[in-house]
């Protein structure tokens, strides 16, 4: 590897753009279409700048950016947050990425694309920009509407659809086919190691980080991020996945830990560098001669893309029992594709199925809707009112009397839904276990044991396979909390039947002696097996039933505990102090209405009746604070109360406010404007004008003849004063 040529190359590309984000900046423009222009100018396409000395350079550092990307996206992501997001998101983006999906290969088909490339360009297709989008809702302050956290929710669960198929489209890739039995292995062998990287993550990581609590300032958790992701993602290879996917894991199961807001803060700045060559490298693929020569293609897919996901998200919406309004809404919001699009390009690039016209294509496509995503947005409301007014009666009253039927769920339904969703998991999680721990058995342990104990190695190894099974199998059989499922589910109601509870038995009985026999046959005959089998249950179902459900007890505690550390290291529930007292962590955000106040001043003891014992500002800790301590946004504060008095504290503490991109201080200025005789300001005064309202003005002084004077609340306008006014260019310009 010539180091000199990476470096200079780096260089190159990281200048460009810095020049070209700061110009796109500058005309309010996506800084990820900057980016991607720079990449095009830093090319060989573009033959009035000088180009990178090898593009080999920009892949290597491109491929650093794709895992911290992923690895970004994978900390914002959290399975806890996907599970609160309810079914409605799921289903949503399930019809989305099928429906962009059946679009894009139809229109491949129509193009005369191969199968590979149809497939391909289906799911670069049915993905959209969680950037863009996130990007647009803050710039139109649309953040605290209904309709943006359901898009969001549905972007959370399109991004884990995504990384399911860039395994399958490898999967596909690679063994040049699309049969039904591949993909099934595809996707299961994909569901088993997610779930066990997760149960591992989940038991190991939050307990280790906690250990090492007082070592882990930001250079050390920097340290230990960047090397988990990097070492996840190996090991994603090692068991034949993408480096990609791994770094998503990683992030995922960090997303559960206290540490998820610091890690993503010392490893934004990692983010945004690679994360920007990889658009260049984005840019790099630009062809002017294809897009020119492709412009017809480039505008179909650009109107698939739009109309597929108005149509596809606004019913998506509807189906799960939304507004017409809210549908529409989320509808006109997902009208681009963005970061994924490229992802799954580079992957079908570098596994060279995809056609190298198709990437210009998509990136040009990708460029256009981007563009007109805030436009869609603002045109939603508009479009809401004229289907509104055109809409047959009758199918108004169906869609109002369906959304209010998917809303409504009696108390016995309910019931049946959480026992049923708690026996599936609990089925899934420890069958996948179990199957775990038979493959390690079987190829590391007994290959072991015969090294060592030739004679006994069957039985030993058999023995203690079983052992290290039981209490998963005894878990498998009789669901460790399964009585107060029903009770912290609020179900106190009679069931109709017991049948789906006694038939769920069975099946778990029966699965779980399919195990022993299993585990037992590999090495015995099938009569041995069943009758060892059936032994082995009843020996744990009955003998040893009492120490290891304490066992279990103690295992599911801890991995609940972990997963949910965030939420219980805010509220202290298990962080007792004394009686019914608990100790909880939380952050000042952004729109606390304490922040800036002492806290004598906050009245947050006479108010709460909680008591404030610490205070983190970043690296420093304020122990025990004074009443003149003030409170400021990003402190943690460590709060005593009971759970009652620091869940009403909670929502206050950590309001955010949305804040929306008007502009630096630079852009404000002291202009002076002269009233007319025919000035609308003639005769009122500064309060009644209201220009801090209506203008965003502030009248700083007043000029009457050759003399200045404050602008006093009383003083009225009059023709030929001159007002000295500070605001926003715009601003002072639109008062003029």
């Amino acid at each position: 590897m010539n180091v000199e040529g990476l470096i200079t190359d780096l260089a190159f590309i990281l200048l460009l753009g810095a020049v070209v984000t700061i110009l796109f900046k500058w005309i309010k423009q996506p800084v990820v279409l900057g980016y991607i222009v720079a990449g095009f100018l830093a090319s060989p396409n573009f033959e009035y700048l000088p180009s990178v000395t090898s593009e080999e350079n920009i892949e290597f550092w491109a491929q650093i950016g794709i895992i911290v990307l992923l690895f970004s996206l994978g900390i914002e992501f959290s399975f806890k947050k996907l599970v609160n997001s309810g079914g409605s998101a799921a289903v949503t983006a399930l019809i989305i990425v099928s429906g962009m999906m059946g679009a894009g290969f139809a229109v491949g088909q129509f193009m005369h694309f191969s199968t590979i490339n149809c497939l391909f360009l289906g799911g670069m297709l049915s993905m959209s920009s969680t950037t863009i989008i996130i990007k647009a809702f803050n710039d139109l302050g649309l953040r605290q509407k209904k309709f943006t956290s359901l898009v969001l929710a549905v972007l959370i669960v399109e991004d884990l659809f995504a990384v399911v198929m860039m395994v399958l489209l490898s999967s596909i890739a690679i063994n040049k086919t699309v049969e039904g039995g591949e993909l099934l292995y595809s996707i299961a062998k994909l569901v088993f190691f997610l779930v066990i990287w997760f149960l591992v993550g989940v038991f190991v990581l939050p307990s280790l980080f906690n250990a090492w609590r007082r070592f882990l300032n930001n250079e050390t958790l920097l340290v230990v991020s960047m090397g988990l992701c990097l070492g996840m993602a190996v090991f994603s290879v090692y068991c034949g996945f993408s480096l990609a996917l791994g770094a998503f894991v990683m992030g995922s199961i960090l997303a559960g830990t206290s540490y998820a807001e610091r890690i993503e803060h010392v490893t934004t700045p990692i983010k945004d560098l690679f994360g920007s060559v990889f658009f260049i490298s984005v840019g790099m693929m630009v062809q002017p001669q294809i897009i020119a020569e492709y412009w017809l293609p480039i505008l179909i897919l650009s109107a698939v893309v739009v109309v597929g996901m108005i149509v596809f998200g606004t019913f998506g919406m509807l189906v799960t029992g939304q507004s017409l309004m809210v549908a529409i809404e989320s509808g006109f919001s997902l009208t681009q594709i963005g970061e994924f699009a490229f992802i799954i390009a580079t992957l079908g690039m570098n596994l060279h199925v995809l056609d190298p016209t198709i990437y210009p294509i998509v990136v040009a496509v990708s460029v256009l809707t981007t563009f007109g995503t805030p436009y869609f947005i603002k045109m939603a409301p508009g479009v809401y009112d004229v289907i509104e007014r055109h809409l047959p009666k009758r199918l108004h009253f169906l869609i109002d009397r369906y959304q209010k039927e998917a809303t409504k769920s009696n108390a016995v339904s309910r019931a049946w839904v959480t026992i049923l969703k708690r026996s599936i998991w609990t089925t899934m999680l420890y069958s996948i276990i179990l199957i775990a721990i038979s493959l390690v058995s079987h190829q590391y342990f007994m290959p072991w044991l015969e090294d060592i104990m030739p004679e006994w190695s069957r039985l030993v190894g058999t023995i203690v396979t079983l052992v290290g099974m039981a209490p998963f199998i005894w878990a498998l059989i009789v669901p460790v909390n399964g009585d107060k499922v029903a009770e912290n589910a609020s179900i106190r109601v009679k069931l109709s039947t017991n049948v789906p509870q006694i038939v769920m038995t069975i099946f778990r009985v029966i699965l779980a002696l399919t195990f022993v026999i299993y585990i037992v046959t590999w090495h015995y005959s099938i009569g041995v097996g069943v009758a060892f089998g059936i032994l082995v249950v009843l020996l744990i179902g009955v003998v040893f039933s009492r120490k290891i459900k304490i066992q279990m007890e103690q295992i599911e505690t801890k991995f609940i505990d972990n997963l949910n550390e965030r939420d219980l290291r805010r509220s202290g529930k298990k962080n007792n102090v004394v009686n019914d007292l608990h100790l909880a962590h939380m952050t000042v955000g952004t729109g606390c209405s304490y922040a800036g106040q002492r806290l004598r001043d906050s009245n947050l003891r006479q108010k709460y009746n909680v008591n404030i014992v610490g205070i983190n500002r970043g690296t420093h800790l304020i122990a025990i604070p004074g009443a003149d301590e003030r409170l400021f946004p990003g402190d943690v504060i460590g709060v005593i109360g009971t759970d009652d008095q620091i869940e009403r504290l909670l929502p206050d503490v950590e309001a955010e406010r949305n804040f929306t991109d008007h502009g630096d201080l630079e852009d404000f200025k002291l202009s002076s404007i002269m009233l007319s005789d025919k000035s609308p300001l003639i005769g009122h005064t500064p309060v009644s004008a209201d220009l801090h309202k209506v203008y965003h003005v502030v009248v700083v002084a007043l000029q009457r003849g050759d003399e200045y004077t404050d602008a006093q609340p009383n003083m009225k306008f009059a023709p030929g004063d001159i007002l000295w006014v500070v605001g926003d260019r715009s601003a002072v310009n639109s008062l003029k």
